[in-house]
């Protein structure tokens, strides 16, 4: 199995405590669906700065990252299937597939 990480990108934050129960649902439902094949279900993320030869950015760029996990999958298209269920994506997010390489 080859092992793929999750970029989280955007997504709404919830407005309403019954919003933030939903969504938290939606990502315990979704996590535990595929917890066989998630070694790293990952974590939100907060404050980023972006380093870069132009400097450091403090806003985390144009599309910060607003989490990650990681999976592992036969291909990046089983990956990315499984990110097509992502609850971010619901939310107005988006996830960025990358496949880890082994070094």
């Amino acid at each position: 199995m080859a092992k793929f990480l999750y970029g989280y990108h955007g997504g709404k934050m919830p407005e309403t405590e019954a919003e933030e129960q939903a969504s938290i649902a939606a990502w315990v439902a979704w996590v535990t669906k595929y917890e066989a094949s998630m070694p790293d279900p990952g974590n939100p993320v907060g404050q980023s700065k972006t380093v870069s030869a132009a400097g450091i950015e403090d806003d985390g760029g144009a599309n910060p990252l607003s989490g990650y996990a990681i999976i592992e999958a036969e291909n990046i298209d089983e990956a990315t299937k499984i990110a097509s269920e992502c609850p971010i994506i619901g939310e107005g997010g988006s996830v960025e597939v990358a496949q880890i390489m082994e070094m």
